[in-house]
């Protein structure tokens, strides 16, 4: 029978469930288990996809167009597992279904309360996963913190759970925060012993303490804190600042996570192998170059809206053997082409991500210019590739006024426009969202970083490259690199060799979503390699 872990988290918010609950996927992987993890978030939001990224991070997308949180990022990079809209409810999702059964006559007429009614409904999404798939455990991370009121009936739920599948069959690991106070040189264990014993009070005693702390623990702590929360002294992990957060799998199993995992779910405490993941941890640690890659964004204020990306970058760093240093700079303040040049002097490379709005636009289009006239690699991703063709339209093609119909819908060179099943839609109603194909062309930049004529990559916009200029840019020195067939739309552009440009490529999706620690996406590798032969 499939086991059930439920991560919880207590004192305050921010400690890291996620890497907490990701690393515990990638441990219980490393013992032979098919491992699932999953979010439940409790705000009211239906998804993140409409939430501000300055506030709540990045929206990560999976292959069935999931807008999820940034979590199951981790979860993926850690486990390798492609996920899906299964893997990320919120409370929100959750009302929403109940209220739209209600007016359909799908209680009969009942009363529908919190519970049964919420509760049966989060029950139900937390075992969805075992229906899908042969997991054999899934790691529940619950938003929030214990004692918050969004989170009650999601408390609630998972204490039914435990009754339902079996005592046997289930874990709770309760993470929280270990305050060191430098004055009296002494680790604090009081916040924890009052957010377990809130935790209790709602009917659940955590089988396991996880310590955020930035000291490390004595024993006699942990005894004290096993004694007062009636958890075994070997339940009490300690979980210190990583240098990296790759570093983290390895720290947890060192403490003994993965054996009082199988010891609570009665699961053999099988060797592990987590061979291949010491290696990547070393090489990240003892990178013989270093290579300067300019992050030119809308939301660089919160560096979590591009986490995707920058994981991305740190991946391929590890496989050119290369610590990769990003400077993070807002596309506000590139005021012009002199802005531009004393901002990205330094730059071996430059990477533009995605966005929504008009915000930074000219900003961004005067790297694109910099990048493109200074031969510097340059990456663009989504808005980043737009940027790429609305530059090149009104300084080659001399197309003057070129832009997106999201910025100016006056323009009179609407190079990025939405497509005309498109026009008339409510926003978010046509996002192009989740997996697609791409057939490359042959001899292409893409098509050498891939070594495959076809890939599949997630998407998360609405605008496209205007099919109506694709003659005008066919017969110029930038080259539509990758179409998806299906629906005859530009996925790729790039520099072709007469322009000399080292490495000079945009996308329409969105590659960071599909890059491992041990395996760099094909374009950020290759963005990297060029970024660090361009430096010698």
């Amino acid at each position: 029978m499939t086991k059930y872990v439920f991560v919880t988290g207590g004192v305050v918010s921010g400690l890291g469930k996620g890497i907490a609950a990701a690393s515990l996927g990638l441990i219980l992987k490393s013992r032979g288990l098919n491992v699932i993890n999953q979010k439940f978030d409790p705000y009211l939001n239906i998804d993140p996809g409409t939430m501000n990224p300055c506030q709540h991070g990045e929206v990560f997308v999976t292959d069935d167009g999931a807008e999820t949180d940034l979590d199951l990022g981790h979860y993926e990079r850690f486990t390798d597992a492609a996920l899906s809209q299964s893997s990320n409810t919120t409370a929100g999702r959750v009302y929403l279904t109940i209220l739209n059964r209600e007016r359909e006559g799908g209680y009969e007429g009942g009363t529908v309360q919190v519970i049964p009614n919420v509760t049966d409904e989060i029950r139900k999404r937390i075992l969805l996963p075992a229906q899908e798939t042969n997991a054999d455990v899934i790691i529940t991370e619950i938003g929030g913190t214990v004692g918050d009121i969004e989170s009650l009936p999601f408390i609630e739920a998972i204490r039914q759970i435990k009754y339902e599948v079996g005592i046997e069959n289930c874990a709770y690991i309760h993470l929280t925060l270990l305050p060191y106070m430098k004055k009296a040189q002494e680790l604090k264990s009081k916040p924890t012993q009052h957010s377990v014993k809130d935790l209790q009070g709602l009917g659940i005693q955590p089988d396991i303490i996880m310590l955020r702390s930035e000291m490390p623990v004595d024993f006699s702590t942990k005894e004290k804190l096993a004694l007062f929360c009636n958890v075994a002294t070997d339940c009490i992990i300690q979980n210190l600042n990583a240098k990296s957060i790759y570093e983290v799998p390895l720290m947890m199993e060192k403490e003994g996570l993965g054996k009082a995992v199988c010891k609570c779910l009665g699961i053999e405490n099988k060797e592990t192998n987590l061979k291949e993941w010491e290696k990547i941890v070393y090489k990240l640690y003892n990178s013989k170059k270093q290579v300067n890659i300019a992050l030119v964004g809308k939301y660089t204020e919160l560096h979590d809206a591009y986490l995707s990306v920058v994981e991305s970058l740190t991946h391929a760093g590890i496989f050119n053997d290369a610590e990769v240093v990003i400077d993070w700079i807002s596309s506000e303040k590139i005021t012009g082409d002199a802005a531009a040049k004393k901002l990205l002097s330094g730059a071996d490379g430059i990477i533009v991500p995605g966005g929504f709005g008009d915000r930074g636009i000219e900003g961004m289009i005067a790297t694109a210019k910099y990048a493109r006239e200074n031969k510097v690699p340059y990456f663009g991703i989504c808005l980043g590739m737009q940027i790429m063709v609305i530059e090149y339209a009104r300084n080659v093609l001399n197309l003057k006024k070129a832009n997106s119909t999201e910025m100016d819908k006056n323009t009179p060179h609407p190079v990025i426009d939405l497509m005309p099943d498109q026009n008339g839609v409510i926003l978010g109603g046509t996002l192009r969202l989740g997996k697609y194909e791409c057939t490359l062309s042959k001899d292409s930049i893409a098509q050498k970083a891939y070594k495959n004529p076809l890939i599949w990559e997630r998407h998360r916009h609405r605008y496209e490259f205007n099919n109506v200029y694709r003659e005008q840019f066919t017969k110029s020195t930038m080259k539509i690199a990758g179409i998806n067939s299906e629906r005859n739309l530009v996925e790729i552009v790039e520099l072709d060799k007469t322009e000399k440009h080292p490495w000079m490529l945009g996308v329409q999706f969105h590659p960071e979503f599909k890059s491992r620690p041990d395996r760099a996406h094909p374009l950020f590798r290759d963005f990297i390699k060029a970024s660090l032969e361009g430096k010698k």
